[in-house]
């Protein structure tokens, strides 16, 4: 892949709308490689985060994803990637070499229904989600390029609020201090006001040079998802967090950022800080919805005049759903004087209510927790109508979700849109009766008013939340096909859920439909954690291998956790068992909490049999959203496949593996007074045999006997004849033949084999050691590679002639050849991987190899056989492609008496 990246004012291949302005630009060039899909997805990620267009980032990934796959899989050319940002938006351009491609430019309903359909795709997706698109042919090229539009920050909105009555004004203290804390580019606190000291107690001096998130006590506003960092990136932002104290306590504060520059254009950003009840001080009002944008007179409806929502409703941005429905329940508990509020939004069939928002309530055992629509065939047993309750200890479990809480009346209205149900809002105080028929008429009025805002942000937060999920899939799907490793392909499931999906991980494998359910790999996001909860799943019995699809609550996690910390909390003031056993380690309070949430369990079925299952979990109290289940759900269907694909690959591999093991000599025998080294590579990964063989075996008293040789060809088949010739060898000279009789009826099996059959070359010889020191040989060179021998002077010679290699003709005549080896005397024998070793048109060759050989006097047969071997990979930069052997056989010399000399 090649990279550049250009700067202000760059020029661009392509033309761009009128007036556009380009700011930076990176370009990429892929190679036609499936690999090349993935690489072209990170560039684009890479370089629309570092250019901090993260809204756009999932959006973008999806498209070039399909463009390069067209470019470099169907069109089958190099993919040329050009990321444009202008003062408008990103614009991304792929281009390949195939001009003469048809582009679809048009699709009928029929076409795009079909699901089996492969061509279009990536420009229906264009059409779906991009702000506008287009395909520009060239004499070259073919491009298709695709613009995303930035949402808009606006900077502030000026806006008022209508005159209220004295008791209707937000309370505050007799002195409200706002602090003035103001940072630098960097986020390095650079003013720090007297409000600030008196609020927080750090004095000027020691806060400054400080960044703000060294103070910042809570990641991020309950109940969003921006955090600290994130917020002063923005133009402007409103939330709660804490401030921590001097004296270590923390101050619930609300803030406004808002971010400026100075006359030399440094960037800076103002933040201004109240306590958290004092909000009203700070936060931006919204200009009513009335007509023109006039305020409704009072009395026009009930409660017109002192409702919060007329200064609220229709202000939030629509993509920020998490920040509206907060301030949707904060606004709603506020004008009915409340003490907790809660919003509730349905599910896509509407048979369920799921929460996303509360104030004055428990949260985080509350939040995403599910309740059915209907709930019961009293009066208020649905929420599609109002309902007041004046005191819910008179009817216990009405309201399920303000169980324990201490709340007691309760006013309830559905959020509509068109008839249709799309969520419920709640107001609930500790005193009861407070709520009566003109309460809940006020909140109704308020909850029309903020239904069609709330839906309108749903459907756009779920729109992003499919398009990243689609965008999570293609990089998961990616991961999971780059390996067949069983043990990688566990780790990269529970990877890709934690901390994206879920706070913990487990998979459990399932061997055979008759085993029980075996715990694989465990996953926290908090690493210390990790050993604490395999510790608490292995005391709990695993989830049935149900094959039924879809999520399902496991709930004995969580009782185990519960339990656990209830007798640890015993133990602690003495109120344990009496009964004096000592009791192992458990897992911790902490871990008890981190697994106490919500925990569900997905199959993980293929080739419709269940093998194994995926476990996600929260924290204490903590549940799983919708889309998030259905995400899994997806994951979980291509997980299954991956890691069933992985068993087969590791049950075939150590097949092949095991066959390739018996083709092969079990042990190399010690020959008397002869030094004996054998190298052997074989070509093709996961082969341990090739083509390439050697052998070295006794014959019988005082004789062994030797062969190295080469079938046409590598991988299996090769493998096959290689099998046969080593075995035939070993039986044939251990019947009494000699070198030329055994080649020969070697010659006629290979014969025999037919179509199966491979032409071999083969080195055969025959060793005696003798008496004096030397060593007598008898070879036989079958077309192969002749041997070398290695004199101590340094001298380097052939020691056999060739003859006509085996498999090819009927009648061969063959001879053999006797050599005597010295003390200190070398014979090299290799295959062709070795002679024939090529970097671009140079070749090692015979006297490449005769060359090394001369520099080994004096060595080992192991040494000679490595020193050949390393030259032979220092020939070339590739890896080898032909399989390689190397039998060395070295007399050493007589070693001189003690003493002598």
């Amino acid at each position: 892949m090649r990279v550049t990246e250009g700067g202000d004012g760059g020029s661009v291949p392509a033309p761009l709308p009128a007036l556009a302005v380009v700011t930076a630009q990176a370009t990429a060039t892929f190679p036609p490689v499936g690999r090349s899909v993935a690489g072209a997805r990170a560039f684009v990620r890479d370089t629309l985060q570092g250019w901090g267009h993260s809204d756009i980032v999932d959006d973008a990934v999806v498209l070039t994803s399909e463009l390069v796959t067209n470019a470099v899989v169907h069109a089958g050319t190099a993919a040329d990637v050009l990321c444009l940002r202008t003062d408008r938006g990103v614009r991304v351009e792929v281009a390949d070499r195939y001009p003469e491609r048809d582009v679809p430019l048009q699709f009928n309903a029929a076409q795009a229904a079909n699901p089996d359909r492969e061509g279009g795709r990536g420009l229906m997706l264009c059409g779906a989600i991009a702000t506008s698109w287009g395909v520009e042919y060239s004499a070259t090229h073919k491009q298709v390029w695709f613009q995303l539009d930035l949402p808009e920050r606006p900077a502030g909105t000026r806006s008022a609020g209508p005159a209220l009555p004295v008791d209707a004004l937000p309370v505050a203290d007799s002195r409200v201090r706002v602090a003035v804390v103001q940072l630098d580019g960097d986020g390095a606190v650079s003013s720090w006001n007297e409000d600030a000291e008196v609020l927080f107690g750090h004095e000027a001096a020691k806060a400054l040079g400080r960044r703000l998130t060294d103070f910042a006590a809570w990641p991020h506003t309950p109940g969003t998802s921006t955090g600290i960092a994130e917020a002063l990136q923005l133009s402007r932002w409103e939330g709660s967090y804490g401030i921590r104290a001097a004296d270590g306590r923390v101050v619930p504060v609300y803030a406004a950022h808002l971010r400026v520059r100075d006359a030399a254009g440094a960037p800076s950003t103002v933040c201004l800080l109240v306590r958290d009840h004092e909000r009203a001080v700070l936060q931006t009002a919204s200009r009513p919805t009335g007509s023109g944008g006039d305020a409704t007179a009072p009395g026009d409806r009930p409660g017109s005049a002192t409702d919060p929502f007329e200064v609220f409703i229709g202000s939030p941005a629509p993509d920020d759903l998490d920040g509206l429905l907060q301030r949707t329940v904060e606004r709603a508990r506020d004008m009915l004087d409340g003490d907790a509020a809660y919003l509730l939004l349905a599910t896509d069939d509407e048979t369920e209510l799921e929460v996303r928002a509360s104030t004055g309530l428990p949260s985080a055992r509350q939040r995403f927790a599910r309740v059915p629509v209907e709930a019961g065939t009293g009066r208020y047993g649905s929420a599609r109508m109002p309902a007041v309750h004046e005191d819910l200890t008179v009817v216990p479990g009405a309201v399920p979700l303000l169980a324990g809480t201490g709340m007691r009346s309760v006013v309830t209205v559905p959020l509509k849109v068109e008839g249709r149900l799309t969520g419920s809002l709640g107001v609930a105080a500790e005193a009861a009766g407070r709520y009566s028929n003109e309460e809940a008429l006020r909140l109704q009025f308020a909850a029309d008013r903020i239904a069609l805002a709330v839906e309108r942000a749903r459907l756009t937060e779920l729109e992003r939340l499919r398009r990243g999920s689609l965008s999570f899939l293609v990089e998961a799907s990616d991961l999971l096909a780059g390996t067949l490793d069983r043990d990688q392909t566990l780790a990269l499931m529970a990877q890709m859920t934690v901390p994206t999906l879920a706070t913990w991980c487990a998979v459990y494998t399932v061997g055979d439909q008759s085993a029980e359910p075996e715990l694989s790999y465990v996953l926290h996001e908090d690493e210390d954690r990790i050993d604490g909860l395999k510790t608490l799943l292995g005391k709990v019995a695993p989830p049935d291998p149900v094959p039924t699809p879809g999520a399902r609550v496991w709930t004995a996690p969580s009782d185990a956790a519960h339990s656990s910390a209830l007798r640890s909390s015993l133990r602690n003031v003495g109120l344990g068992d009496d009964s004096g056993a000592t009791h192992g380690p458990g897992p911790s309070l902490a871990t008890a909490s981190a697994v106490g949430g919500e925990t569900v369990v997905l199959p993980l079925v293929a080739r419709n049999r269940v093998i194994g299952m995926l476990t996600l979990g929260k924290p204490s109290d903590e549940h799983f959203r919708q889309e998030i289940l259905e995400l899994a759900e997806d994951l979980s269907r291509r997980a299954a496949l991956a890691l069933d694909n992985s068993r087969l690959y590791s049950e075939r591999t150590a097949i092949s593996q095991s066959l390739q093991r018996s083709l092969l000599p079990p042990e190399l025998p010690d020959v008397p007074g002869v030094e004996v080294e054998v190298i052997y590579r074989a070509a093709g990964e996961g082969n341990e045999v090739g083509g390439d063989f050697y052998d070295l075996f006794p014959i019988r008293d005082g004789a062994y006997g030797f062969a190295i040789g080469d079938v046409c060809g590598t991988g299996p088949e090769a493998a096959a004849v290689t099998g046969l010739a080593r075995h035939a060898l070993r039986l044939l000279a251990r019947e009494g033949f000699g070198g030329p009789a055994v080649l020969e009826r070697l010659n006629a099996a290979i014969l025999d084999e037919g179509a199966r059959s491979r032409f071999l070359t083969l080195l055969y010889g025959e060793l005696w050691p003798q008496e004096d020191g030397s060593a007598l040989l008898k070879v036989v060179c079958a077309g192969h590679p002749q041997p070398l021998r290695l004199r101590q002077d340094g001298t380097v010679e052939t020691a056999a002639e060739p003859q006509p290699l085996l498999g090819v003709m009927d009648d061969l005549e063959l001879h053999e050849e006797t050599v005597t080896l010295s003390p200190g005397d070398v014979l090299l024998c290799v295959t062709d991987g070795v002679t024939e070793r090529r970097e671009g048109l140079r070749m090692l060759g015979d006297d490449g190899l005769a060359a090394v050989l001369a520099t080994c006097t004096g060595l080992t047969a192991g040494a000679v056989a490595a020193r050949v071997l390393r030259a032979v990979e220092r020939f070339a930069a590739e890896p080898a492609s032909d399989d390689m052997a190397i039998l060395a056989l070295r007399v050493p010399e007589p070693r001189a008496e003690p003493g002598s000399g």
